[in-house]
């Protein structure tokens, strides 16, 4: 029964359960007596592990995860300590949960960490693991690295995107406002900040936002990638089960949402090629897909297709909307719940903005207070706590210990982001710490580590900031802000509860009454 359990709690299913759990117990049989094999095999090899849990048969430490992982391996590296060895069902595993581990692998033996595992989901969605994110450290890898460190996402070009953030910035002020002016006493802060997201990146990327009448299917569709792209699956974990995916539905569905996708990029490439014709460069510079266009048709890359660029664009998509979207989310809960630190951000805004129509980036940048916020909300709530996984390339010694190859590895920034050691009160919302400390974005300082670090740090994270920095500045100076009411009861608290998926977000939405202000 135990094990009936266990099938259904992390095999949530569309189709019949009973042929689920059939089907999973006879080829668990199979795999039981394999695993007994592979043990015997194992167990002669003096290989001196990291600490581990006590593992199950079969599944390993599996079980020990939970629906919040992060949470989980920071509570198992309490015991077991900062480096931990976990089986995953047949998925040799480590976790790092310190500054000094962290170092270790994305700094001393970066190179031998920088390949990522290829799961079932990034692999359909991502065109075979061919983009950015996901991809392995080859030529091609770094090819494509090149290109957006240094045309895609570069300072100069994030900058040039300033007019596509502030359109999005006032179209989402005004919608708050007529909001208020119907009547509505809270607003879904939640779903409006998505969407937001979305349609600054799809600006930025695509010359064209979501929402739109034409394109809001395609918001549809790149939420659904977002949600997607971390599912639990059979087959990551038991590589010889992978068929039951298939049976599950789960790999349909996720080819159903790629074929879609990937048909709407072929004809928004073609519309961009014919646009691009007899345009003055300009024109031909207005969204990030028309630099990349005209990269590949200058002859700059080499064995380099249009699946390359299509899986390009769909990093944009996934790396630059729902991660910016959770921080603003993240950033206004933790405001609403600490109110002295509430009204000293707005108080800065109001004095450096002045009486504007609009809250201008350049204000942004004199703005010492605001930018200590956001970088407290990614200390308490990176959107991503469980950096996205490496693979060990071949075996290294860490701390003492081997780590086999092809070793996934996860760097936990949970605690790390915790740690007593190098932040006093290191579970309370504190911005005020970073007028003294002066840790920056950039992943040097391994005890703070939003955007991950190496070779394998996120490339946008410039044009991440940059959004977020300017949605926030603009909700704090046109509103002042008041926790729901509930039949005439103001709510005295928010519910904090995580959820689990590619980001780490609030599990229900932040609703939230506004007031707004007039200059």
């Amino acid at each position: 029964m135990a094990l009936l359990s266990l099938v259904k709690h992390y095999f949530p299913l569309q189709l019949n359960a009973q042929l689920l759990i059939l089907s999973c117990f006879i080829a668990i049989t199979v795999l039981f007596l394999l695993n007994l094999r592979s043990r015997t095999r194992k167990s002669k090899s003096n290989l001196n592990l990291p600490p581990s849990p006590p593992k199950l048969p079969i599944i390993g430490n599996l079980h020990q995860i939970g629906t919040l992982p992060h949470q989980s391996f920071r509570a198992l590296s309490k015991t077991y300590g900062p480096i931990m060895f976990l089986q995953l069902g047949q998925t040799p595993t480590v976790v790092v949960s310190s500054a000094e581990f962290a170092s270790d692998i994305m700094k001393t033996h970066d190179l031998n960490f920088a390949d990522r595992p290829q799961g079932t989901c990034p692999t359909i969605l991502l065109y075979g693991c061919n983009d950015l994110g996901f991809g392995n450290y080859d030529e091609n890898w770094k090819q494509k690295k090149k290109i957006c460190v240094n045309e895609l996402l570069t300072l100069r070009s994030v900058q040039s995107f300033k007019s596509k953030r502030e359109e999005e910035c006032f179209e989402l002020v005004s919608k708050i406002r007529d909001l208020c002016s119907s009547g509505v006493g809270s607003v879904d802060l939640t779903e409006l900040l998505i969407v937001t997201s979305n349609d600054i990146v799809g600006k930025c990327v695509l010359g064209n936002k979501f929402n739109t009448t034409g394109n809001s299917r395609i918001g549809e569709l790149a939420r659904k990638v977002m949600i997607n792209i971390m599912a639990f699956n059979v087959g990551d974990y038991f590589p010889s089960l992978h068929w039951v995916d298939i049976l599950t539905g789960l790999v349909p569905r996720l080819k159903a949402i790629f074929g879609e996708l990937d048909d709407f990029f072929d004809h928004v490439i073609e519309e961009h090629r014919n646009m691009m014709k007899n345009s003055d460069d300009q024109v031909k510079r207005k969204s990030l897909l028309d630099i990349l266009l005209k990269i590949l048709d200058d002859g700059m890359l080499h064995n380099f297709s249009q699946n390359d660029l299509k899986a390009i664009i769909m990093d944009m998509f996934i790396g630059g909307s729902d991660t910016s979207s959770t921080t603003m989310e993240w950033a206004m809960a933790e405001l609403m719940m600490n109110p002295t630190k509430m009204q000293k951000v707005q108080e800065e805004i109001r004095r450096v903005a002045g009486k504007k129509s609009k809250v201008e980036e350049e204000d942004i940048n004199q703005m010492n207070y605001f930018k200590c916020v956001v970088k407290e909300v990614l200390r308490l709530h990176p959107p991503a706590p469980l950096l996205p996984p490496r693979l060990a390339r071949s075996s290294v010694n860490i701390g003492g210990y081997t780590i086999p190859a092809k070793t996934m590895v996860y760097v936990n920034a949970l605690p790390i982001h915790r740690d007593p050691e190098f932040w006093e009160r290191p579970e309370e919302f504190v911005p005020e710490r970073f007028e003294k400390k002066n840790v920056e974005f950039r992943g040097q300082d391994f005890h703070y580590t939003p955007f991950g670090s190496g070779r394998r740090g996120c490339p946008g994270m410039l044009f991440g900031i940059a959004a977020v920095e300017s949605v926030l500045a603009n909700l704090l100076y046109w509103f002042d802000w008041k926790l729901p009411t509930v039949n005439g009861v103001t709510a005295q608290h928010l519910d904090m509860e995580e959820i689990f998926g590619l980001t780490v977000s609030k599990k229900l939405p932040l609703y939230l009454q506004p007031i707004p202000k007039y200059y």
